[in-house]
C-alpha cells in the first residue's frame, strides 16, 4: 500500500502517447505534492493539452501510469478520477446566469440548497463577481466569464485541477487580475494544479514549481533559481531584450 505521508500527492510515470505516425509524448515523468501548483512552459504543438487530457481521462496514454494520492487512475474513467479540466475558453451554459454556473457542479452532486447558496455566495465574493449573480454569459466581459467559469471548477473542491493556458486570451491588463486571482484563489482553498502556458513570466508568476516541455519531453526543475539558470529556459534572453531596451 501507498504512504500517504511519503508518496507524492500527483505521480505520472513514463507517459507515452502517439497520433498515427507522430509521437507527441516521450517517457513523461513527474511529481507534485499537494496544495502546490506546477507551471507546464512550453511552445503550441509540445504536447502540453496532450498531458492534460491524459491526466484528465479524456485521452488514453499509449504508455504509463497516472496515480492520484495512491490511487492508480490510469485506466478510470474521467467522471471517476475528480480532477477538472479548465479550458482557454470559459465554456459557461449560455441559459444559465452567473449564480448558477458557479452553482452547476454543487447541484449535480445533490449539495442541499442552504449549502449551495452559501457556497456560491462566498465563492462570488471570492472572484469578485458581486452584483453580477444573476447575469447571463453574453452579458460579462472576458475576464468575468473566465471567473465564473474559474469558480465553477474550485467549487467541487476537485483533487487536482487542471489549467490549460486558461488567460491566453485575455487582454493584457485583465491577463494580470486574473493571475493575481488565481494565487489567492489558490491558497484560499489549498489548490493542487497543472498550470499550462507558454507565457515565460506568467509561469515564473503561477508556479511554485516549473516545467519546461520541448517535442513531447518534460523536465521538471528541481528549483525556480535553476529554472532561471538554465540558458534554454528563456529567461536570459527575456533579461536581454529589456536590458536592450532600457539602453
Amino acid at each position: 500500500m501507498p504512504d500517504l505521508h511519503t508518496d507524492p500527492f500527483l505521480r505520472v510515470s513514463n507517459i507515452e502517447k502517439t497520433f498515427g505516425p507522430e509521437a507527441v509524448l516521450h517517457d513523461v515523468s513527474l511529481t507534485l505534492a499537494q496544495q502546490r501548483t506546477l507551471a507546464v512552459l512550453g511552445r503550441s504543438g509540445c504536447g502540453k493539452t496532450t498531458l492534460l487530457k491524459i491526466l484528465a481521462g479524456l485521452e488514453t496514454a499509449d504508455a504509463g501510469r497516472v496515480v492520484v494520492e495512491g490511487e492508480d487512475v490510469t485506466d478510470a474513467p474521467a467522471q471517476s478520477r475528480g480532477i477538472v479540466y479548465l479550458y482557454q475558453e470559459p465554456l459557461l451554459f449560455p441559459h444559465l446566469d452567473v449564480f448558477e454556473n458557479v452553482a452547476f457542479g454543487l447541484r449535480l452532486r445533490g449539495v442541499d440548497k442552504q449549502s449551495i447558496k452559501e457556497q456560491v455566495d462566498r465563492m462570488i465574493g471570492d472572484l469578485g463577481l458581486r452584483g453580477q449573480e444573476q447575469k447571463r454569459p453574453n452579458q460579462l466581459s472576458g475576464g468575468q466569464r473566465q471567473r465564473v467559469a474559474f469558480g465553477r471548477a474550485v467549487i467541487v473542491n476537485p483533487r487536482l485541477l487542471l489549467l490549460d493556458e486558461p488567460f491566453a486570451s485575455l487582454d493584457v491588463e485583465t491577463r494580470a487580475l486574473m493571475q493575481q486571482l488565481y494565487t489567492r484563489i489558490a491558497e484560499a482553498y489549498a489548490i493542487t494544479a497543472l498550470f499550462v502556458t507558454h507565457d515565460l513570466k506568467e509561469a515564473l508568476l503561477m508556479g511554485d514549481e516549473i516545467g519546461h516541455m520541448r517535442a513531447g519531453r518534460l523536465h521538471v526543475y528541481p528549483s525556480r533559481q535553476a529554472f532561471i539558470n538554465d540558458p534554454n529556459s528563456g529567461v536570459a534572453q527575456e533579461v536581454a531584450f529589456w536590458e536592450r531596451i532600457k539602453s
